[in-house]
């Protein structure tokens, strides 16, 4: 098997797992590159990604550049004479000079079954989607956003309980797992390369506030979905009172039988012990767990106990 030496990229915690598998495999891992140190939290202190963290326990060398395409960058990714770039959520694009600089090429980490959902939130926008089936991709890149050729795929099922962080870290794990079976295919020169179907390909945007926003007139799951899909960014929310409600548990209930009271979407139908019963589109969605405006995250319970809200309330989008 040939020995590789690797460049990775990477940023978020979903790539975390794939440079734990790196760092622990024979292959040499000569630079971590990871987005520069942001802001974080209510104090504003200056933090570094998941991924720095792991590089610099590990004692690896570090680059976070601000542009990872810029002249500076490539004369110091060149010097490390790579065989191969490996980039798992990452956050910048690379441009077709980039991509020219390691000497097999790079290769990336996908968390959809390509060419579906390409883009920035593949996860959110498969539970939001009501997909039942998912899974991770590898590929050479290519200058066109998560269009190049594949290597290798294993697709995961979607449970009915699976959220956008419990789906992320579930393909966080498969995927490093599925990386290195394409890098050791790699590095035998076992491997071949298979044209994405451009007429399937769609798209997952990064999500905006906006698309968390509830309309009460879709049907019960796909509200459920959207909650689902949007933890934790931008978070699913509504309007009480003429305050914003986020709301982190839903749980959609029967189909409203046609003989039964006509209820407006949105209307509360039922307030139990630990759910808000609400009326959407001729089924019923129970609301388990949400946070009010400027307060904690809380379940139904704490919120019912702390606020007199009855039947015939209505929860809206603005």
């Amino acid at each position: 098997m040939q020995p590789l030496k690797i460049v990775f990229f990477g940023s978020s915690p979903f790539a975390v797992p794939s440079l734990q598998w790196l760092l622990e495999s024979p292959f040499e891992v000569c630079c971590v590159v990871t987005q520069p140190d942001k802001k974080r939290g209510r104090g504003m202190h200056l933090g570094g990604t998941a991924v720095k963290t792991i590089a610099q326990q590990a004692h690896v060398e570090l680059f976070q550049p601000e542009c990872v395409n810029s002249s500076f960058s490539l004369r110091r990714l060149s010097a490390y004479s790579a065989d191969l770039f490996v980039v798992v959520a990452y956050g910048q694009l690379f441009s077709d000079k980039l991509l020219k600089v390691p000497g097999i090429c790079a290769v990336n980490l996908h968390a959809s079954l390509l060419p579906k959902y390409r883009g920035a939130a593949p996860v959110n926008w498969a539970l939001i989607r009501g997909e039942e089936v998912t899974g991770t991709t590898v590929m050479r890149m290519e200058s066109k956003m998560d269009a190049g050729p594949l290597i290798i795929q294993k697709p995961a099922p979607i449970l009915p309980f699976d959220n956008a962080l419990t789906l992320t870290e579930k393909l966080a794990g498969e995927g490093a797992q599925l990386l290195g079976a394409a890098l050791t295919k790699i590095a035998r020169k076992d491997f071949t390369l298979t044209p994405q179907d451009e007429s399937q390909a769609t798209f997952a945007p990064r999500l905006k506030k906006t698309d968390g926003l509830i309309d009460w007139s879709a049907p019960a799951t796909e509200i459920h979905n959207l909650v689902r899909g949007c933890l934790s960014w931008p978070g699913a929310y509504t309007f009480y009172r003429g305050r914003m409600l986020k709301v982190y548990k839903t749980r959609p209930l029967q189909q409203l039988p046609g003989e039964q009271p006509r209820y407006g979407d949105g209307e509360v139908v039922e307030v139990r012990k630990d759910a808000i019963v609400v009326s959407c589109a001729a089924s019923l969605l129970s609301i388990e767990e949400l946070q009010p405006e400027g307060k904690r995250r809380m379940s139904c319970s704490e919120f019912i106990s702390g606020h007199r809200i009855g039947a015939g309330e209505r929860f809206s989008n603005k």
